[in-house]
């Protein structure tokens, strides 16, 4: 490793520069790597475009409006803990009141936000984040470190049931029980505005972990004052909650203090709730009721770009929807039953038959092409033979299968469909649950065979983290193999990048092979907005940043 350089705030810097020179890494790899280590974006951009010779030129920002109502239709849920969250439509509601230490964009690259800089020790055990001053609460306290330790105190605790347990494996221990919790002195107040993480274990993406949607700051009193953030609804953000019932509305109406982070467009948004039947979405929009909707179904593709007063929006993302197994209950213990299930599926042909080909192919192991620690493994192909002969050999030929899918996502019922019948070509017979989306969301993590739908996140190993380590809350496979979390533990400690992604190779194999899942696709996400709504990004997980939009009057 190159000596220490006091010009950039971690000492692998000149030498990840020097990969870049080499064009051993790319781009977006050097961007993603000195961002993590505490360089801003600003600069990592300008150094890549120093080195490669193609200056970087920012997106031309759009000139901000001033006033103007947002209506978004949506569903309108319960918003009691943010570190419980299982929805990304409660977050986009909280997020305009609570914020985050960082702030992940449209284009993948974590900056700071309520922090405003970080530093990673030489081994990647120890980060330091420096929090930005004057920042107040809407309750008029100052917002510091107590906030910030508080938050990581109750994450990392099991009774508070957060899912962020599993992201922060590497600040936590096993109780007696075998339960996680914090490790002693893993999270410490330096000072009113520096916080420090002590980690077991070496891990690069602790700045990409705090922008996961359930790691929202709240404030130091949150669970002496009720715990309910619909309730008592303090934030630093640039919003307050003036109204909110849930499956009817959410109002935000802008601070009449200054906020932190500067001006914002919109004076007020509005949240509607107008059911699950996706074709009320669209129908408001196309009569003016609303100027935003959450997310659009592929097949109402075509009549968005027939409405004369929308824009469509698209974004490439990590968005997909796995069958997996509860490995440890019979029969989906049995190994090669997993793996005939798996081999009688053609990826492609479901990505085509389920989303009309608008997304790529996976590989039955949650990581993505777009994550920057991807390794491809050779595509999976459909061997029916090879199915037929694994599902002989496993010894549950003939036992009754059923896979529970839920009606929220139409694509995730068609994609069921055509593996039904594709397992029902290799003999093997499946009948399908279809629950509606409330049944099937009480049970996701019960039911031994289920199809469900897991959002984007800018990190493979941040969703391998939630869903796979070994007794997370959000392992809904069960799934608990020590060489997995160990092959996952050295990916994540690894600087160089080449060599992460090298790493990463046996992570995914381990997995793929382990036929814990049949994932067919990674899928492109859509919305659709009035031609009066401007500066609006949408971004791969559908997070709601709001604060240059502005819409027409």
């Amino acid at each position: 490793m190159a000596k220490s350089d006091k010009k950039y705030p971690h000492p692998y810097i000149p030498e990840l520069q020097e990969e870049l020179r080499k064009e051993n890494i790319s781009r977006r790899d050097f961007v993603w790597t000195a961002t993590m280590l505490g360089v801003s974006a600003s600069a990592a951009y300008a150094m890549a475009g120093k080195i490669t010779g193609q200056p970087f030129v920012p997106e031309a920002k759009a000139a901000a409006g001033k006033g103007g109502t947002l209506r978004v239709a949506t569903r309108v849920q319960e918003m009691t803990d943010p570190s419980t969250f299982d929805w990304i439509p409660k977050s986009n509601v909280s997020r305009q009141m609570v914020e985050y230490m960082t702030i992940t964009g449209p284009d993948n690259v974590t900056r700071p936000y309520l922090a405003e800089r970080w530093e990673a020790s030489d081994d990647l055990k120890t980060w330091t984040f420096h929090l930005r001053k004057g920042i107040k609460w809407s309750n008029g306290d100052d917002f510091g470190a107590d906030d910030v330790v508080f938050n990581f105190e109750r994450w990392l605790d099991p009774a508070t049931g957060s899912s962020n347990i599993g992201l922060f494996a590497s600040m936590t221990e096993e109780d007696s029980e075998g339960k996680k919790k914090m490790t002693s002195g893993a999270v410490e107040k330096v000072d009113d505005h520096t916080v420090r993480l002590n980690l077991n274990r070496p891990e690069l993406s602790i700045p990409e972990n705090l922008y996961n949607y359930p790691t929202a700051i709240v404030h130091r009193r949150f669970s002496d004052e009720g715990g309910d953030l619909s309730k008592n609804p303090v934030g630093t953000g640039p919003y307050e909650l003036a109204e909110f019932r849930v499956g009817e509305i959410a109002k935000l109406v802008k601070r009449k203090e200054p906020y932190w982070g500067g001006d914002v467009s919109l004076d007020e948004i509005r949240y509607v709730d107008l059911g699950d039947d996706r074709s009320a979405h669209v129908g408001a929009l196309a009569s003016n009721q609303v100027d935003l909707i959450f997310e659009l179904f592929t097949d109402q593709l075509d009549l968005i770009k027939q409405l004369p007063n929308a824009q469509l929006f698209e974004v490439v993302t990590a968005q997909t929807a796995v069958a997996r197994m509860q490995v440890d209950q019979a029969p989906f213990d049995n190994k090669k039953l997993r793996q005939a299930l798996q081999a009688a599926v053609d990826h492609e042909k479901v990505l085509q038959i389920a989303y009309r080909g608008l997304g790529a192919v996976a590989e039955d192991h949650h990581v993505a092409p777009i994550h920057p620690e991807y390794f491809k493994l050779p595509a999976q192909k459909q061997d029916i033979a090879k199915a037929k002969a694994l599902y002989q050999e496993s010894g549950q030929a003939g036992v009754p299968l059923t896979i529970d899918c839920n009606n929220d996502q139409k694509w995730e019922v068609d994609a069921v469909q055509a593996m039904v019948e594709m397992w029902k070509a290799a003999g093997i017979n499946v009948t399908i649950n279809i629950m509606p989306g409330a049944r099937y969301w009480e049970v996701w993590d019960k039911t031994g065979f289920g199809m469900t739908g897991w959002t984007h996140r800018p990190l493979g190993v941040m969703v391998l983290n939630l869903g796979y380590r070994g007794g997370v809350p959000w392992n809904e496979s069960r799934y608990n193999n020590p060489e997995f979390d160990a092959a996952l533990d050295d990916a994540g400690a690894t600087l160089d990048v080449n060599a992460r992604k090298a790493k990463m190779e046996k992570v995914e194999k381990i997995l793929q092979d382990d036929a814990v899942i049949v994932q067919p696709l990674w899928r492109s996400v859509f919305t659709a907005g009035s031609k009066k709504l401007h500066n609006f990004k949408m971004h791969p997980t559908i997070y709601h940043q709001l604060n240059d939009t502005w819409v027409e009057s």
